[in-house]
């Protein structure tokens, strides 16, 4: 199976580092997630791709502001389970090509796209911590 283009609103599948495992000394996440890539852009240095990706959750976030709750809607259309689920907008990792996982339910390493409204509305929420310098953003 290829590797799909890496795109902003693209769901994948990746090995997540959340910040607070970051800082415990881990390198790797714990468990492959599902992450939407956010930012997508290539170097022009060495023409490398460079990946920002937002993680997706079951935990409600602590501060509202932090997460954009996926609609039921969204989450049918991407073969997601029922409960209720988030995306992270606080935080994020950064990394160049491509290291995804596979989903094992599909073997491929992508669930699909985001509606494109539902995509700037992610986008906007991650934006606004990067703009506060309040994002927690860990490069890999």
């Amino acid at each position: 199976m290829a590797l799909p283009e890496p795109e902003p609103g693209l769901v994948i599948s990746y090995a997540y580092l959340w910040h607070h495992e970051h800082q415990s000394g881990h390198d790797e996440g714990r468990k492959d997630r599902r992450c939407v890539i956010v930012v997508a852009v290539e170097r022009t240095s060495d023409g490398a791709t460079v990946v920002s990706v937002a993680p997706i959750t079951h935990r409600p976030p602590d501060d509202a502001a932090a997460a954009v709750e996926i609609p039921p809607a969204v989450k049918e259309r991407l073969g997601f389970d029922l409960e209720r689920s988030w995306v992270v907008v606080n935080e994020g990792n950064i990394f160049t090509g491509f290291d995804l996982r596979k989903v094992p339910e599909t073997g491929r390493f992508e669930y699909g796209f985001l509606p494109p409204r539902f995509f700037n509305e992610v986008l906007a929420g991650f934006r606004s911590w990067r703009l506060k310098r309040k994002s927690q953003l860990i490069a890999r």
